[in-house]
């Protein structure tokens, strides 16, 4: 495995798949189950993952997250694999928490469950990119999800044809602060 520092930097959106390679079952569980140990509220573990690798669907799943008039998504038919994150109930503790402090906490643990996602894949090779911006009752419809569930991510998987590009962040003493806010 690489150090994590050098995995973390070499993770980036890809925008650019092999739609001839399929990503192997194995790498896929392994990435999968990377995203289900990630950690959550309470253990409350507010997540499904719905895979979707059956090509005339995901087409039509990669329609759904497509946008013409605004020239988004464009890329998404090429990726192989589609992870589509539904918003499961939290625990009781985890909601009691989250009432108390105003937190929705099943927002942070969806969000760390997709960066292992995203982690794991870099480490067996694969590219990936996390979508937020999608016809939502679509992918509903196309994949019976209950009307009463939230699709909050579409990750996409694949082997990454776009060569890796030098991350561009903001400078370090804007970002962290130690002991005060030094706004």
């Amino acid at each position: 495995m690489k150090d994590f520092l050098t995995l973390a930097s070499a993770r980036q959106s890809d925008r650019a798949y092999d739609p001839e390679r399929p990503v192997e079952r194995e790498k896929l569980e392994r990435i999968l189950q990377a995203a289900c140990i990630a950690p959550s509220a309470c253990n409350a573990q507010p997540w499904k993952f719905i895979i979707v690798d059956d090509p005339e669907l995901k087409n039509k799943i990669a329609d759904a997250t497509s946008n013409r008039i605004l020239g988004l998504n464009h890329f998404t038919k090429q990726a192989p694999v589609h992870i589509l994150v539904v918003e499961e109930k939290v625990n009781l503790s985890s909601g009691f928490g989250g009432w108390v402090k105003d937190k929705t906490f099943s927002m942070i643990d969806i969000g760390i469950a997709a960066a292992h996602i995203c982690l794991a894949a870099e480490d067996e090779g694969l590219g990936s990119c996390i979508l937020g911006w999608f016809n939502e009752e679509k992918i509903k419809n196309l994949l019976n999800i209950p009307a009463g569930k939230r699709v909050i991510l579409d990750i996409i998987l694949g082997y990454s044809t776009q060569p890796k590009r030098t991350k561009k962040r903001k400078e370090s003493d804007k970002v962290i602060a130690y002991n005060n806010y030094n706004g």
